[in-house]
């Protein structure tokens, strides 16, 4: 029997691991993953979309969403029919973008990812920026809190 290494991906699933040097782990199932918890939260798929005059593709928009506070303004509005929490709907893109983070040793396994999504009780941590995102010129700086009343610590993060 022969047995192919060449793992198939579709474009934007794509961890940066692979598609820039070919490396293959569990990690960049977990970014898969995170790009499609972010599409079903968001209705949006990770190709490239119009948001006002700027053209970005979805992982960049939800960053700048989640930096600005604006995290909210990110979820399908077929979602909040008040059958879903908005805060287990934050949660959710929280949790994505802990997936999606451009170091592959900074995603959570899957494992934690259920716990995650089980117990909003474990605590998350601070996701950075994620892979393959444009920037917009953005000072760092200048970045503000995420939304007020959704609040997460990461002084006594889980590691997850």
């Amino acid at each position: 029997m022969n047995l192919t290494r060449l793992v198939i991906c579709t474009s934007g699933y794509m961890a940066p691991e692979y598609a820039l040097h070919g490396l293959f782990s569990v990690k960049s199932d977990v970014y898969s993953f995170g790009v499609l918890l972010l599409e079903i939260v968001t209705g949006h798929n990770n190709h490239s979309f119009q948001d006002g005059v700027v053209i970005e593709d979805l992982l960049s928009h939800a960053w700048k969403c989640w930096r600005n506070g604006k995290a909210l303004g990110l979820i399908d509005s077929t979602l909040l029919d008040g059958r879903n929490s908005i805060r287990d709907m934050i949660r959710c893109i929280h949790i994505g973008l802990l997936c999606v983070q451009e170091e592959a040793s900074n995603r959570p396994t899957m494992a934690s990812i259920v716990l995650m999504l089980a117990s909003s009780s474990i605590t998350l941590a601070i996701p950075s920026e994620p892979a393959f995102f444009m920037h917009s010129g953005q000072n760092p700086s200048q970045r503000r809190s995420v939304l007020k009343d959704y609040t997460s610590t990461t002084s006594n993060s889980n590691n997850l």
